[in-house]
């Protein structure tokens, strides 16, 4: 099973920082874990989500729908 998103996400994490383009559930995971300035609930949730889909849970939509919000609430959010 795929965790590729349909529509990547595009971030930027620090205000210097490159913008990053995320593909899929793996990239996502990744920021949330790493990349994140704040542990926040909406955070929280998104990484449940791509645990789900990581598992076979849940299918990449709906990691990528908590992921967007979550970029929306850290406002590191460029392009949906």
């Amino acid at each position: 099973m795929s965790s590729r998103f349909v529509r990547p996400v595009v971030v930027q994490v620090g205000r210097h920082d490159r913008e990053r383009i995320i593909f899929d559930v793996n990239d996502a995971a990744t920021i949330l874990l790493r990349s994140f300035p704040h542990q926040t609930e909406k955070r929280k949730l998104a990484m449940d989500a791509c645990l789900q889909v990581l598992r076979g849970e849940a299918q990449p939509p709906v990691a990528r729908r908590a992921f967007v919000v979550a970029a929306l609430e850290a406002k590191i959010l460029r392009s949906d």
